[in-house]
């Protein structure tokens, strides 16, 4: 299977830890976002959201979205299991998974998009008022879950999952390329960030 990814963006990193983990080796293929390759006409024929990363698999067909190629490969290789137990473990797992998704690296996004790196690409005009926003946004969700991490190990409950490999890929982004390192003083975050980062897959695919 190929996997058409970036160096460095965070959603491919996910892919690959999450591939990693349950053992499986993808052939990788960069794309190369700083000249547009991904909205290429062969790329968009791949995934016409024109975005990576894409998994194409051997008979050709291809999975986009991270969250899907990572259910897909959960599918061919079910242990270690990364998106809980059938039944409740499952649907924590889902529920802190989705916080991540939608309270965090939305606004991450957002800052990304609106900040100066992006700015100096000329691909849009940056809203300040949005950065700044986000900004704040991720900051307080920051201290949400170093209040959650004092009271549980992993970001949905006391074993690894999908949501911990998200988290970090998000955090990791974020401080390295968006200005947003969480602070020091947030130590059970910080704990954590560290516990999994000595994980052979993180260690794999570092940041």
């Amino acid at each position: 299977m190929i996997l058409y990814d970036f160096p460095g963006a965070p959603n491919p990193r996910r892919v690959l830890i999450f591939a990693a983990e349950k053992g499986i080796d993808l052939q990788r293929v960069t794309v190369d976002l700083g000249k547009r390759e991904q909205r290429s006409d062969a790329m968009l024929a791949k995934n016409p959201s024109g975005k990576i990363p894409v998994l194409e698999l051997d008979d050709g067909r291809c999975i986009g979205e991270s969250v899907a190629i990572c259910r897909y490969l959960e599918h061919l290789v079910p242990e270690p299991n990364l998106f809980g137990a059938p039944g409740f473990e499952a649907a924590e797992v889902e529920m802190h998974h989705r916080h991540i998704e939608l309270e965090l690296f939305s606004q991450v996004g957002t800052a990304w998009v609106n900040g100066p790196i992006v700015a100096s690409m000329g691909l849009i005009e940056p809203i300040e008022a949005a950065r700044a926003r986000a900004h704040d946004l991720v900051l307080a969700y920051y201290r949400r879950l170093d209040k959650a991490l004092a009271t549980r190990p992993y970001m949905a409950g006391k074993r690894f999952t999908i949501a911990d490999i998200t988290a970090l890929c998000c955090i990791d982004f974020a401080a390295k390329l968006v200005n947003l390192k969480p602070a020091a003083e947030l130590t059970s975050l910080w704990q954590w960030h560290a516990r999994v980062s000595e994980r052979p897959s993180v260690v794999a695919y570092p940041a």
